[in-house]
């Protein structure tokens, strides 16, 4: 495994974690001054800051990035709103390109409707369809202009209302069946909060290998959750066996950044230095 103690080059910092006390290019700033080594920004942090000057920021700072959030979200209810979420994405596969992310990270979305309470349908296997057909479409644009695409399986308890991709397998049967040639056009991104618990996480990640891992997220799984979208825990408060799945991760030929993702009440509660400096000292704990 990879030495973390000393480099934090090897460290990326997703900018949700202190997004309710910063805005974008007061956290890239922060992150750059620590000798962090990269952000993953998210969409509307960047159209709040504008996108050039986002770039720009990027650019002059040095920093690097190690992903942007996100694509996806493909299920509609009617023909326009499957048009939208196509054209909705190929701007996002553009963002992406412009800030020099090495991948656009895709939330595939779930059942129309559901994040307000309002499901359209129950028909999951629709929404798996739709999704399919949606990644499909994007892939052939980033394609063209040279943008992977990550799939990121979310929580079975997000799997209504945020992603009905749920299981690393899943996510890799699409990647084969979309780019079996393995180009790099299409992979994953894991994110130990979502896969941890699953009892095929060791073969997916070695099925996955080199050319399919294309992010690697960590947090912590608290218990109790009490929220299960904004309690995410702090590297090494939690259950999560966080060495060991960067063991294989790092084994199946992952070499990039380490990425922190934390969706927390309780930490952007707190003053974002705090925040920062906690994420570096457990970076070189616990992770």
């Amino acid at each position: 495994m990879r030495a973390l103690e000393g480099d934090l080059s090897l460290l990326s910092m997703n900018t949700a974690t202190v997004r309710k006390q910063l805005a974008l290019p007061a956290i890239i700033e922060a992150c750059a001054r620590r000798g962090i080594g990269a952000v993953c920004p998210w969409r509307d942090q960047v159209q709040a800051a504008g996108l050039d000057a986002t770039a720009r920021q990027i650019r002059e700072t040095g920093i690097g990035v190690s992903g942007y959030c996100r694509g996806g979200f493909f299920p509609a209810a009617y023909a326009a709103g499957l048009r939208a979420a196509l054209e909705d994405n190929r701007k996002a596969v553009d963002e992406a390109k412009a800030i020099g992310a090495p991948c656009l990270v895709l939330v595939v979305g779930a059942l129309p409707g559901a994040l307000t309470g309002k499901p359209a349908h129950k028909d999951i296997g629709l929404a798996r369809a739709q999704v399919f057909d949606g990644i499909a479409a994007t892939l052939e644009y980033a394609r063209s202009v040279g943008m992977p695409l990550a799939i990121e399986p979310l929580h079975p308890m997000q799997g209504a209302d945020r992603a009905c991709i749920n299981t690393l397998e899943h996510a890799l049967d699409i990647c084969d069946a979309l780019d079996p040639a393995q180009t790099g056009a299409l992979g994953v991104a894991v994110d130990v909060y979502h896969t941890w618990w699953d009892p095929k996480l060791a073969v997916g990640i070695a099925r996955a290998g080199a050319k399919r891992l294309l992010g690697y997220h960590v947090c912590d799984w608290l218990v109790p959750t009490r929220d299960l979208l904004n309690d995410r825990g702090m590297m090494g408060d939690g259950i999560v066996e966080l060495k060991k799945v960067r063991g294989l991760v790092e084994a199946a030929g992952y070499t990039g950044p380490v990425e922190v993702e934390i969706f927390s009440d309780t930490w952007w509660a707190r003053p974002a230095e705090e925040v920062l400096d906690t994420c570096i000292a457990r970076f070189r704990s616990v992770v």
